[in-house]
């Protein structure tokens, strides 16, 4: 029997444009007669968004992030014509349409900002082959080619953060609805338990025969457990007011350490902190999420010796943030279950609540960042999640 093997979609949208390793060829010819017009393209594409003052809002960073993003978008363009066009490139182009949609630019900018691009591009590679009519045929459909299947991954992306996001909202408030009503109910017989024990602790009963003080002291114990459960619920769909202090991750690592005690087989390392300018955000909030981040590698990793490891730094997309990169060497996430691993009440440990990264996520985007499962690359196993969390708009 012959096996069939599902197209990917970096493939089907490959077919859809007609995009061929012949045009793969012909980009690589453009390259270097267009490298050495990168620096001009670059400033002409930012000199457009910051004389129209509604694409000057959606510039994240702000004015003084420009030479920065100047010099990615050269790298971009380096990349869109030299390749190769493969998986890790459709990787990076969608993790783009992701910043897009948290950053909510309207599509239109989408295909304005190609549209200059492939004007620019064009103009070079006709001026630069005036004598060659038939070269700069071949090589002008491959360029329209490969930037309509960049702005394919990029809306395709759109398309589905933005359905991920509506979905998660419509969870979120039916989870939300559900919680708060049930959570409530629930208080106030525990409320009622809570007084009883006390009141029984006090009976001279509890006092002379040791089984009796020892089954009370369970049941206060799980009492205390369903409050701990209730409180968690509610914490996630509360929003909690944010604090907008000045803060260093330095420091934040540092208490959400002295909450979780690794065991001896774990080691704990993190790099790139003390680097960092610092940030403006809710200190007790985002020692939560580092709390819970660190809680998960531990687990994961069980009785197994191994590590987990902060990286920080800036972004490779030039964004105005820190990225945080925290990784583990345990097992990693079922591919099966890598997309709802944000999911409220989303877990694969036999107790508990699969709460941690859903609140997680929650405090990230509140802060205004942003939160993803990166498989670790290479092959190697572990669970790797990737934090953006926004510079303040005075930070260079």
């Amino acid at each position: 029997m012959l096996e069939t093997r599902t197209e990917s979609v970096f493939e089907e949208l490959q077919h859809y444009v007609g995009f061929s390793a012949a045009d793969g060829e012909a980009l690589r010819a453009l390259h270097p007669l267009a490298q050495a017009h990168f620096e001009r393209i670059a400033d002409v594409f930012y000199r457009r968004i910051l004389d129209h003052p509604e694409a000057r809002k959606a510039l994240e960073g702000g004015e003084s992030q420009v030479g920065h993003l100047k010099v990615t978008l050269q790298h971009w363009m380096g990349s869109l014509l030299q390749g190769p066009w493969d998986t890790a490139y459709f990787e990076r182009r969608c993790r783009i349409g992701r910043v897009h949609v948290r950053i909510s630019l309207p599509q239109h900018y989408m295909f304005g900002a190609m549209n200059l691009l492939r004007q620019e591009l064009t103009d070079v590679l006709e001026e630069s082959l005036r004598h060659q009519p038939d070269e700069a045929v071949r090589l002008r459909r491959a360029l329209g080619k490969i930037l309509d299947l960049e702005l394919a991954i990029m809306l395709h992306t759109y398309r589905e953060d933005l359905l991920a996001q509506a979905a998660r909202a419509e969870r979120l408030a039916t989870f939300g609805q559900l919680v708060g009503s049930i959570g409530h109910e629930l208080r106030n017989p525990l409320g009622v338990i809570e007084t009883s024990l006390f009141i029984l602790k006090g009976r001279p009963a509890s006092l002379e025969d040791p089984r009796v003080g020892k089954h009370l002291d369970r049941i206060g114990e799980q009492v205390g457990i369903a409050n701990h459960i209730i409180t968690s619920l509610l914490d996630m769909i509360r929003a909690r007011p944010l604090t907008h202090a000045p803060l260093q991750l330095a420091e934040v690592w540092a208490s959400a350490l002295t909450t979780v005690t690794p065991p001896g087989h774990v080691r704990v390392s993190a790099g790139g902190l003390d680097g960092l300018p610092p940030l403006q955000g809710d200190p007790v909030q985002l020692i939560q999420v580092f709390v819970n981040l660190l809680e998960n590698a531990v687990q994961a990793l069980g009785d197994t010796a191994g590590e987990v490891r902060l990286e920080a730094g800036r972004p490779e997309s030039g964004a105005h943030a820190v990225q945080l990169v925290l990784e583990d060497s345990g097992p990693g996430l079922d591919p099966a279950i890598r997309a709802r691993v944000f999911e409220p009440l989303m877990t694969t440990k036999a107790r508990g609540l699969g709460l941690g990264l859903a609140l997680v996520r929650r405090i990230v985007e509140r802060h205004g960042g942003g939160i993803v499962y990166a498989p670790r690359e290479g092959g190697l196993g572990g669970a790797r999640f990737v934090l953006h969390l926004p510079l303040p708009p005075e930070a260079a």
